[in-house]
């Protein structure tokens, strides 16, 4: 997908899009203490503590480490086994990354004077620094940063603008929407928005989301995403009438099918008729749900009895 392609998916009044993004984030966002400094060891503490840990859960962890060593010399002074009991003693998992950490807080101090690299190719030379990291560490401390494209990014930029599920694609769109020269904030806000009002199960209104005027989603009312799969249609589905032959058991002793089926859907027979009733409660008999008998032994589906399972 070329770049004057992706720009066609997207608003042709960017700096509407950017301004209404902003002025929502800086209006109301939530508080987190690592979004209160630019100091780049701080944030490069919150970036590897946060990777698959809940934002609630670091804060806690990231003011004790910074409390145990409040610069990056303090940390690379440090003995590796505290660094990594620490980690431990908080439940931050993944335990290679505080290897990391530390190791990272040692090139600062031994191969760059203990001032950090500015710019997201130079952070990538630190130990465990990948590409997001690096770019987030450039974005929060220095607004140097190129955008941000986390899973949050990528259910935005589906969501609002049909940006196909294509990780170069989502780079180059969330570049193109990156308010120039505002890294920092742009980048807080758009994770921001993907967190509070798009997440999972969207928020449109109740987070005022700032996109609602230019937003796909929020027009079709299909809120599906890459992280988001198409939920199975309930009604008519066979979950739904699997729930109404148990609800209905439950009244009775024992049914026949024929007794059963009307029971459970208004047009029982023909095509939904004893076999796929049969079908049916057999498979709540595999899962121990119901007891099945046929108490003339007979082969023909109307002496077979269903009944809930009972112990």
């Amino acid at each position: 997908m070329t770049e004057e392609s992706i720009e066609s998916t997207l608003p042709a009044d960017l700096t509407a899009v950017q301004d209404a993004l902003i002025d929502w984030y800086e209006s109301d966002h939530r508080s987190y203490p690592w979004r209160e400094t630019t100091d780049p060891y701080a944030i490069l503490v919150s970036e590897v503590m946060s990777q698959q840990t809940q934002l609630d859960r670091v804060v806690s962890a990231w003011e004790d480490f910074l409390d145990e060593w409040p610069t990056v010399e303090s940390l690379a002074a440090a003995q590796r086994g505290d660094v990594v009991s620490f980690w431990t003693a908080h439940s931050l998992g993944y335990n290679n990354r505080a290897k990391y950490l530390h190791e990272a807080a040692k090139q600062v101090r031994d191969d760059y004077d203990g001032e950090f690299p500015e710019t997201p190719t130079e952070l990538q030379d630190l130990m465990g620094v990948g590409p997001y990291t690096a770019n987030a560490v450039a974005s929060f401390a220095f607004n140097t940063g190129d955008a941000v494209v986390d899973t949050n990014v990528k259910r935005v930029l589906y969501r609002a603008f049909s940006v196909p599920d294509d990780d170069s694609v989502f780079k180059t769109a969330a570049n193109t929407l990156l308010a120039d020269g505002r890294s920092r904030v742009w980048n807080n806000a758009i994770m921001e928005l993907g967190g509070v009002a798009c997440g999972k199960t969207p928020r449109c209104e109740e987070a005022g989301c700032p996109w609602r005027q230019w937003c796909d989603a929020y027009e079709s009312g299909d809120f599906t995403a890459p992280d988001v799969p198409t939920q199975p249609i309930f009604a008519g589905s066979r979950r739904q009438f699997r729930g109404r032959v148990i609800r209905t058991l439950a009244e009775y002793e024992q049914l026949t099918l024929d007794e059963l089926g009307p029971r459970i859907r208004v047009d029982y027979g023909g095509k939904f008729g004893r076999e796929w009733l049969y079908e049916l409660v057999s498979d709540l008999e595999s899962d121990g749900l119901v007891d099945i008998t046929n108490e003339n032994r007979s082969t023909e589906l109307e002496s077979v009895h269903v009944c809930l399972k009972r112990n």
